[in-house]
C-alpha cells in the first residue's frame, strides 16, 4: 500500500535514488575515461565494496549459500541484463544525436507497462496515462531528432534496446527482492555485470587504467552516487513501490541531471528543463495514484 509509513519511506528513498542517478550523466562527462570503462568501473568498484559486508556478516554469507538456484539464475541473469543495458546504449551517443538517444533509453516504464500487461497484468489505465505524460516530459526536455542516416538509425535502435534491457532487468529485480536481501541481490547483480562488461572491453580494446588520479576521484564518487545509491536504492523500493512507480520516477533523472549540470559544471539548462520537470512529477502523481488500493466502501446501514 503506498499509503503505508513504509510506502512513504521507500518514497523517501526513491527521491535519493533519483538524486544518486541524476549525478550519473554530469560525473561521466566529466570523467577523462571511456564510456564502457566508466560502466565497468562503476559496476566492479561496487561489487568490491560489498564484498567486506559479505565476508564479515554472517547473515548474508548463509543467506548467499542458500540462495537456491533459482534466486542465483534471476540475480545473475540480472547482472547479465544490465551489462547489455550499458552495452547497448552508451555506444549509441555516438551513433545518434544526444536527444534521440536520452529519449529513446527512457522508454523502460512503458516497456515495464507492456511487458506487465503480456504476462496477464492489466495496468489501471491511469498508469497508462501516468506513464505517457511522464515520458512525454522527457521527450520535451530532449526532443525528438531522428536522422535517416543508417548509423543514427543504428544508434537509436540500440537506444531503444536498452530501454527494454533496463525494463527487464527492473522486473526481474522486483521478483528476486519478494525472497532476497537487497545487499545479496546486488552483490551477484553487479558482479555479473562486471565480469561481463569486463570481457566486452577487452574484446573492444578499451583502456581500463592509465587514468589520472582525478579520473579516478570521479570514478569512486560515481561508484558511491549513481550506483550504490541509485541503482542498489531502486532495488530496495521496488518491492515496495513496484516496478511502475519506480521506473517512471526514473525519468526524473532528465531533468535532475540538467540542473545539477547548471550548478556543478555551470551548464545553463534548456529552459524546458523547468516545465518537463513539473509534467514529469505530474505523470508520477498519476502513476502513483494508480497503484493505491481503492478505498474499502463502508457497509451500507442495516435495515430498521
Amino acid at each position: 500500500m503506498l499509503t503505508s509509513p513504509q510506502a512513504r519511506f521507500d518514497l523517501l528513498l526513491l527521491a535519493v535514488a533519483v538524486a544518486g542517478i541524476s549525478l550519473s550523466g554530469p560525473l561521466v562527462a566529466a570523467t577523462a575515461a571511456p564510456a564502457l570503462a566508466i560502466a565497468f568501473w562503476r559496476n566492479a568498484m561496487a561489487a568490491a565494496s560489498l564484498t567486506p559486508v559479505v565476508l564479515f556478516r554472517q547473515s548474508l554469507r548463509r543467506e548467499l549459500a542458500t540462495l537456491g538456484r533459482r534466486r542465483l539464475v534471476l540475480s545473475a541473469t540480472a547482472g547479465a541484463v544490465l551489462a547489455a543495458h550499458f552495452a547497448l546504449w552508451l555506444p549509441s551517443l555516438s551513433m545518434t544525436s544526444v536527444a534521440s538517444s536520452v529519449a529513446l533509453v527512457t522508454t523502460t516504464p512503458i516497456w515495464i507497462t507492456v511487458l506487465l500487461w503480456l504476462r496477464g497484468h492489466r495496468p489501471d489505465r491511469r498508469t497508462w496515462i501516468g506513464t505517457g505524460v511522464a515520458f512525454a516530459g522527457v521527450v520535451l526536455l530532449t526532443g525528438v531528432d531522428l536522422s535517416v542516416s543508417a548509423r543514427a538509425l543504428a544508434g537509436d535502435a540500440l537506444a531503444l534496446a536498452g530501454g527494454l534491457a533496463a525494463a527487464v532487468y527492473m522486473l526481474i529485480g522486483n521478483e528476486v527482492r519478494r525472497t532476497t536481501s537487497t545487499t545479496a541481490y546486488t552483490f551477484v547483480c553487479y558482479s555479473v555485470t562486471a565480469a561481463l562488461l569486463l570481457v566486452v572491453c577487452l574484446a573492444a580494446g578499451t583502456d581500463l587504467s592509465g587514468y589520472s588520479a582525478e579520473t579516478w576521484i570521479k570514478l569512486l564518487v560515481l561508484t558511491a552516487t549513481a550506483q550504490l545509491l541509485g541503482h542498489s536504492l531502486l532495488n530496495r523500493v521496488v518491492r515496495g513501490l513496484g516496478p511502475s512507480v519506480t521506473s517512471t520516477a526514473i525519468l526524473l533523472e532528465a531533468p535532475g541531471a540538467a540542473l545539477i549540470a547548471a550548478v556543478w559544471l555551470g551548464q545553463t539548462p534548456p529552459w524546458p528543463a523547468y516545465p518537463a520537470l513539473g509534467v514529469i512529477l505530474l505523470g508520477l502523481a498519476l502513476v502513483i495514484r494508480a497503484e493505491r488500493p481503492p478505498r474499502p466502501v463502508p457497509p451500507a446501514p442495516a435495515a430498521t
